[in-house]
């Protein structure tokens, strides 16, 4: 058997049907019969039964499953070790990136790290804040941006910038006319705000729910640009952050400050303390920390 036949076992114990399974992996239902009767035959047991409900595990079979489960588990995990070896003796940067962090830091900051490092082999993917931070917990990636607190016993973490988080309104909006609000404001009105998949959709959430409502969320989105979208057409209130506002362009909007609390979105950027360190990710650390402050000493427009 091999790491195929494992994974061919897994799917159709999960999906309880072989012709399910050979939809998930693209391939024949006769094939797959064919790996489950060389397993069966390979372990000297029935690993399944087959009735009109689809196919269940027997009693071996599901011991069986532990242990399918961990080799499964044991070799992406390998494959994961051994490409972070060889991404340190190749000098490769593999980012992970919350979506916004990029915009934060400006793209032009990637191209320059290219322009400046070409012998830095650079690759860089986007998710929502919990997506990149799952992954990189996965061992995904060398090096992350994201959203929020870290665990400082797991992870290098270098806080990039943080900015306060404002209720954004449209002009025409009563609210508009104050200096500031509190998060009593946000009772029912409609609410547009990035998804449960954002770390400020938890932000926020805890706030209502401490202060005893539930908000009147209007739709969950993937990102910052829909929430301006529908405040600028006046159809509810967001939440948002200076230089998405400064970088949207949008007239007839305002960023109001909460006075109540403190209201934070905190971009930091971190490394695995396990792993060993690799030059072309301390070279764009030290890049990334320095673009940074020439952005604060206004060197640099964001």
């Amino acid at each position: 058997m091999d790491i195929k036949d494992l994974k061919v076992f897994h799917t159709i114990a999960k999906e309880e049907s072989i012709a399910k399974a050979s939809r998930i992996l693209y391939m024949t239902p006769q094939g797959i019969s064919k790996i489950v009767k060389n397993l069966e035959a390979e372990m000297g047991c029935r690993l399944f039964t087959r009735n009109k409900s689809g196919m269940q595990l027997t009693e071996s079979g599901r011991r069986f499953l532990e242990y399918a489960d961990k080799d499964i588990e044991d070799y992406y995990q390998v494959k994961k070790d051994i490409l972070h070896i060889e991404q340190r003796q190749r000098k490769v940067v593999d980012l992970l990136s919350a979506y916004g962090i990029i915009r934060m830091v400006t793209p032009d900051c990637i191209a320059e790290f290219c322009k400046k490092y070409p012998d830095i082999e650079f690759h860089y993917r986007e998710y929502p804040d919990l997506q990149a931070e799952r992954l990189f917990a996965e061992n995904e990636g060398n090096v992350a941006f994201s959203i929020g607190e870290f665990d400082e016993e797991l992870y290098h973490v270098v806080p990039l910038e943080t900015f306060p988080i404002k209720l954004l309104v449209n002009e025409q909006d009563p609210l508009s006319e104050q200096e500031s609000v509190t998060i009593e404001d946000l009772k029912n009105r409609p609410l547009y705000i990035e998804s449960s998949q954002f770390a400020i959709y938890h932000l926020i959430m805890k706030k209502c729910e401490e202060a005893g409502f539930q908000p009147d969320i209007a739709f969950q989105t993937s990102g910052f640009s829909l929430c301006h979208k529908m405040v600028k057409e006046n159809k509810g209130i967001s939440v948002t952050v200076d230089f998405v506002f400064d970088d949207m362009k949008e007239q007839g909007l305002r960023l109001i400050p909460f006075s109540d609390d403190v209201y934070e979105w905190k971009a930091c950027m971190i490394t695995r303390k396990e792993e060993a360190e690799n030059e072309a990710v301390q070279c764009f650390l030290q890049f990334i920390q320095e673009w940074i402050g020439k952005i604060k000493s206004g060197e640099i427009i964001r």
